[in-house]
């Protein structure tokens, strides 16, 4: 497929970052060239609406739900697409009001993401887009604010799937990623 080749020749990649032994893949040449953003934005929407919708026998997707931070650069766009909210999932004490909030564990210790209490309406289906899934940990506590609220998870979404490292087998839910590495 032309634009899954395209999408993976336009990442960055930086050995040894953020620290040795990591090849770390970077979305942001992606962003900086409108044709191989416009490809995925479009890729992204194809697989909602032509496996994700039909496949999850829902009418349509009511909330795109983005993580902190790369999955703020994604999100709004396909949730404008799809005709849908947007709701952001911030670390902790990042976001004004009543929020809901979950702990998780990180490879080097807790973290906590929350979500606007009542952002999401309760019997919402909801999808979740990141830039990457390595261990889950994050997509997870998304999830699991998203079930908290009252919502439906039927997808997560990221660009770069790490299949060696397991996380989507923490997640309630499909997950689907553009690009597999094994690095």
């Amino acid at each position: 497929m032309a634009d899954v080749q395209l999408i993976r020749e336009k990442l960055g990649v930086h050995p040894d970052f953020p620290k040795k032994g990591i090849v770390f893949l970077d979305l942001f040449p992606i962003l900086r060239d409108p044709v191989a953003f416009e490809t995925l934005i479009t890729h992204l929407v194809h697989h909602l609406t032509s496996y994700t919708i039909p496949n999850a026998a829902v009418k349509k997707i009511d909330v795109v739900v983005g993580l902190d931070a790369r999955g703020f650069l994604l999100g709004p766009i396909i949730a404008l697409r799809l005709g849908a909210a947007f709701v952001p999932v911030r670390k902790r004490g990042k976001l004004p009001g009543q929020c809901d909030t979950v702990v998780y564990e990180k490879e080097y210790g807790a973290d906590a993401f929350e979500m606007q209490a009542g952002a999401i309406p309760e019997g919402s289906n909801v999808v979740v887009v990141d830039d990457l899934i390595a261990t889950g940990g994050s997509a997870k506590a998304a999830g699991d604010l998203i079930a908290k609220q009252g919502g439906k998870t039927l997808e997560y979404l990221f660009v770069i799937g790490l299949p060696f490292l397991s996380g989507h087998e923490k997640l309630d839910a499909p997950a689907y990623s553009i690009v597999q590495s094994d690095e």
